[in-house]
């Protein structure tokens, strides 16, 4: 055969297999983004995460800055969807590194909440709680640890719904602009999100069967001059080979421990103790302090975390009470119903508000005491350990959160208002009686509950305890 012919001929099978698996990866990367659930999600993000970002657009400022990462976040979850369809099924260290991307959006979320409390952390609270429920997509199956995809949405939203609840009640008749952010927020997830798993996801992503394997993260290298580790164990402490009669062969393992244990006196290998070594006749263990070490000891002064106290408006708008200590006369009198009232880190003091405000929020105080006339929005307790609170006029809202031992004094007026418990425990609200005499009744409210299936859903009841 002409050798220019074999040539051409070699060249053109070259470039038909070129072209084969050009096509071949091409066809991978794009089946993914034209499968009806892509395309069902990307509609589900336009249509639910386009409105919030429009919400948190108006807000601006740190309201934006969570919604992004929000955006963000849904974003990754569209990558690893579209991912899973080329993935083969991962074990779970496997599939938490696949999952990486997405947990960092939401720690970069939780990083927010940190440091000192702002005027929004109740908007970046709730998304930073929300976002969980991102994480139905490592639903593997029923022993896997986690709820199924549609009851883990719900129940997660449930945990973000506390804090995004607060937005609405305290910009109800304040800012519409809050409150539709707040409910965008609530959209997103129920019926948004929960809806497009219970129509594509329902049991779970469904991983390809002959895709790529997911690479776990490489093992980090022995640093140079380390000593290297340790051998490993035998097969078996407790078990030697069977070929040799019991009574002749030598014991191995944990029997071998007991055979010498049991072969020596009990005491063979302790030290005799002298008299010198007897801690009664040691020279370095005096019975007594000396006056100068005393001295030493009342020198060192002792190093306090506490931050400088403030009890200041700022802006016009926000009283600022922060670190007030055995403060008794504590008195805001020039106030408005525009105006907020934040309580940090005080203790052992005791704060006066006369007249109406718009919120009221006690954090981090220890044996506090705050009195108030009227509160527009809400009175948040939040981290705190005994308080006491009274509210001599009208109240709607009264939030308690992480709190142990509350006592809450209402008014006649406040009878009606909604109280609000989370991860708190002894608390107490005193109500005045119906008689004549105007004495008050203690009531306390339950921190104990039974859940109870019933009729196809939960029934929760408080526990009663009574006594014989």
């Amino acid at each position: 055969m002409d050798e220019n012919l074999i040539k051409r001929l070699e060249s053109a099978i070259t470039r038909l297999e070129s072209l084969s698996l050009a096509s071949q990866s091409r066809d991978i990367d794009l089946d993914a983004p034209t499968d009806p659930s892509i395309i069902a999600f990307d509609e589900f993000v336009t249509e639910f995460v386009g409105k919030l970002s429009a919400a948190a657009a108006k807000l601006g400022g740190q309201v934006k800055d969570v919604t992004d990462v929000l955006t963000e976040a849904f974003s990754v979850q569209k990558d690893l969807l579209i991912q899973i369809k080329q993935t083969k099924k991962p074990d779970m260290v496997g599939l938490g590194e696949f999952l990486k991307p997405l947990n960092e959006k939401l720690m970069k979320a939780i990083s927010m909440t940190e440091g000192r409390r702002s005027d929004f952390f109740n908007h970046i609270k709730a998304v930073a709680e929300s976002l969980t429920a991102l994480a139905w997509i490592a639903y593997v199956g029923k022993d896997c640890g986690m709820s199924m995809p549609i009851a883990h949405v719900e129940e997660s939203w449930q945990a973000a719904e506390f804090y995004n609840n607060k937005v609405l009640v305290e910009y109800r008749n304040k800012d519409a602009n809050h409150v539709e952010w707040a409910r965008a927020l609530k959209e997103l997830y129920v019926p948004g999100l929960r809806n497009f798993v219970k129509s594509h996801y329902p049991l779970g992503p469904v991983w390809s069967t002959t895709g790529s394997a997911v690479s776990a993260p490489p093992k980090a290298a022995p640093k140079p001059g380390a000593p290297a580790p340790p051998p490993p164990p035998p097969a078996s402490l407790f078990t030697s080979e069977s070929s040799q009669p019991s009574s002749s062969r030598p014991k191995e393992g944990m029997a071998a421990v007991f055979q010498e244990i049991g072969s020596k006196p009990v005491t063979a290998g302790l030290r005799k103790v002298t008299d010198d070594m007897k801690t009664k006749n040691r020279a370095d263990r005096a019975g007594f302090v000396s006056a100068g070490e005393k001295e030493v000891r009342a020198s060192v002064p002792s190093v306090s975390k506490v931050g400088p106290p403030k009890f200041e408006l700022q802006m016009g708008r926000k009283w600022v009470v922060e670190n007030q200590i055995g403060k008794k006369d504590l008195l805001i009198d020039k106030c408005d119903s525009k105006q907020t009232v934040y309580i940090f880190g005080c203790k052992d003091s005791v704060l006066q508000i006369k007249g109406k405000v718009n919120n009221i929020t006690v954090d981090k105080c220890t044996k506090m005491g705050v009195v108030f006339t009227d509160v527009v929005a809400a009175c948040e307790i939040v981290n705190c350990n005994s308080v006491e609170v009274q509210c001599q006029g009208t109240a709607p809202t009264i939030s308690v959160d992480n709190s142990a031992g509350c006592q809450l004094y209402l008014s006649k007026d406040s009878l009606e208002a909604s109280i609000t418990t989370a991860k708190s425990s002894e608390i107490n609200v005193l109500v005045p009686a119906s008689g004549p005499d105007n004495d008050l009744v203690e009531h306390a409210l339950p921190q104990q509950y039974i859940h109870s299936f019933k009729d196809g859903q939960f029934v929760t009841t408080p526990v009663s305890h009574s006594g014989g």
